[in-house]
C-alpha cells in the first residue's frame, strides 16, 4: 500500500477495510473552488495565474489560534492517534481494520489498492470514515484522506469521474502550463471524491543510465524526466495545479528514489550509493519546498553518502538536517510505508514509529493498520519517559493539525 509500490504490489499488500454502512453524518468540508494557491502556502513564480499574496496576518493568526485551540482540548491517545495514516483497501475495504483504526483515534486513513468505482462510490466510503472521526470540544477534526494519483501505472482510483491519468515520463513531455491544469482538473476530481492530499508528485530522478533498471521508479515510468532540469518545473507544475485546487500534494521519495535498483516495498538493504547532500538531484525537492509544498515523504533506503548507518526514514542528519534545516522544509513529514515494505521488516513496528519520529518525521504510514495498536502504545510509553520525545511529538501534532486547517478539516467557532 505504499506510495512507491506498483500494481502489481499494491494490491496483494494492502490491507482492506470496510465502510460501517452507515450513512456519513455530515459532508466532508471541501474548500471552495475560489481558493489560492497561497492560502495552503503554495506560489510558483513560474506560473503568473497563482496567487502571489501571502495570507495576511489575522487569517494566519486565526488559523494557528483554532490549532492550538483543537490541540489543547484533545485527550493524549487523540494527539497520538494524529501521528498515524492507516491503509484502507479502496475497493473492498474491511470493517475489522477500520475498527482499529477508529479505536486508536487515527487521524489520517490512505486508500489503497485499485478501484474504479468513481468519485460518487469513493465519496461514499470517504464520508462513511469521516463519520468516524474523532470530536473535539463539540467540532469533528476531519480525517486526513490521501491516495496515490499519479498516473500510468500508479493510480489508485478509476471509474467514472476520474481521468486516466498518463504516466509521469509523459506529463514530463507536456508544457509545464498543460500539466499545471491538468493537475488542477485531476485534483478536483479527487476532491468530488472526498480526497484532500495525494501522495505525489514523484520528485525523483532517475538518469538514462540506469532507467527501468530502476525497480521502484524507472521501472514504472513514474519520472517526469532523467534530468532534475527536466523534473524540477513538472513537479512543481502538478503540485501548482493540486494547490490552485485546495487539494495537498506531496513531493517524494526524499532525498530521492532514482539512483537506486531495488524497491524498498520489495527489497531489504537498498542502499543509494550515488546521492549527497549537495546532488544536483535534491533539485525539484529545494525548489518545491521553496515554492511550498505542504508535505514530503521520506524514502526507506539508505543513503551511504549522507549518513551510511540509518535508513532515510530513520536519520535525523536527512529529516532534521538536510530537510529541515538545510532545505528549510517545516510542512509534514510522511514516511513511506512502514507496515508491509520489505525494507523495515527487519525492524519491530513499534520501533519503526519510534524510530521515524525521533529522527524528526511526523505521520507514520501504516500499510497495516494491525500493527497500529504496537505503535501507538510504544510512541505513548516513550512519551512518558522522554520530555524531548514528547516536545518532538506536540510539534508533529500541530503540523498535521495545521494542514488539516488549511483544507477545512478543523472548524474553530
Amino acid at each position: 500500500m505504499t506510495s512507491q509500490q506498483a500494481p502489481t504490489h499494491r494490491s496483494r499488500r494492502a490491507p482492506s477495510r470496510g465502510p460501517g454502512g452507515r450513512k456519513a453524518l455530515w459532508p466532508v468540508p471541501l474548500l471552495a473552488l475560489s481558493l489560492a494557491a497561497a492560502s495552503l502556502g503554495v506560489t510558483y513564480p513560474s506560473h503568473p495565474s497563482a496567487a502571489t499574496h501571502a495570507p495576511d496576518a489575522s487569517a494566519a493568526a486565526h488559523a494557528a489560534s483554532c490549532v492550538d485551540k483543537v490541540y489543547s482540548a484533545m485527550t493524549g491517545p487523540q494527539r497520538v492517534g494524529q501521528l498515524f495514516m492507516g491503509s484502507v483497501t479502496a475497493a473492498k475495504p474491511d470493517q475489522q481494520r477500520i475498527q482499529v483504526l477508529r479505536q486508536y483515534h487515527v487521524g489520517s486513513v490512505f486508500l489503497a489498492g485499485r478501484s474504479k468505482a468513481g468519485t460518487k462510490a469513493t465519496r461514499s466510503l470517504v464520508d462513511s470514515l469521516q463519520a468516524k472521526a474523532d470530536t473535539v470540544s463539540s467540532h469533528r477534526v476531519g480525517l486526513l484522506v490521501s491516495t496515490d494519483q499519479e498516473g500510468g501505472q500508479v493510480q489508485v482510483l478509476s471509474g467514472p469521474g476520474f481521468s486516466t491519468i498518463p504516466s509521469g515520463l509523459v506529463q514530463g513531455s507536456w508544457s509545464t502550463s498543460k500539466l499545471r491544469a491538468s493537475a488542477a482538473t485531476w485534483a478536483n476530481q479527487l476532491k468530488a471524491a472526498g480526497v484532500n492530499l495525494n501522495l505525489a508528485p514523484v520528485a525523483d530522478v532517475v538518469p538514462t543510465s540506469l532507467g527501468r533498471n530502476n525497480a521502484p521508479i524507472g521501472r514504472y515510468d513514474r519520472e517526469y524526466g532523467h534530468t532534475a532540469a527536466a523534473v524540477t518545473p513538472h513537479s512543481n507544475a502538478f503540485a501548482a495545479g493540486f494547490a490552485q485546487s485546495g487539494v495537498l500534494a506531496t513531493l517524494k521519495h526524499f532525498p530521492g528514489l532514482g539512483n537506486v535498483r531495488g524497491n524498498t516495498d520489495t527489497t531489504a538493504n537498498v542502499v543509494d550509493t550515488v546521492t549527497t547532500t549537495k546532488s544536483a538531484s535534491l533539485t525539484p525537492f529545494s525548489s518545491g519546498i521553496k515554492a511550498g509544498a505542504p508535505f514530503v515523504m521520506i524514502s526507506s533506503a539508505t543513503y551511504s553518502k549522507i549518513d551510511p548507518k540509518h535508513r532515510a526514514a530513520f536519520s535525523s542528519t536527512v529529516i532534521q538536517g538536510l530537510l529541515r534545516k538545510t532545505m528549510g522544509f517545516n510542512g509534514v513529514v510522511v514516511s513511506d510505508d512502514l507496515g508491509n515494505a520489505v525494507a523495515v521488516k527487519d525492524v519491530a513496528p513499534a520501533d519503526r514509529a519510534l524510530n521515524f519520529l525521533t529522527a524528526g518525521g511526523d505521520l507514520v504510514l501504516a500499510g497495516e493498520p494491525n500493527q497500529v495498536p504496537a505503535m501507538t502504545k510504544a510512541v505513548t510509553a516513550r512519551m512518558a519517559q522522554s520530555p524531548a520525545f514528547r516536545t518532538q511529538v506536540d510539534q508533529s501534532v500541530h503540523r498535521v493539525l495545521a494542514a488539516k486547517q488549511k483544507v477545512g478539516l478543523l472548524t474553530c467557532g
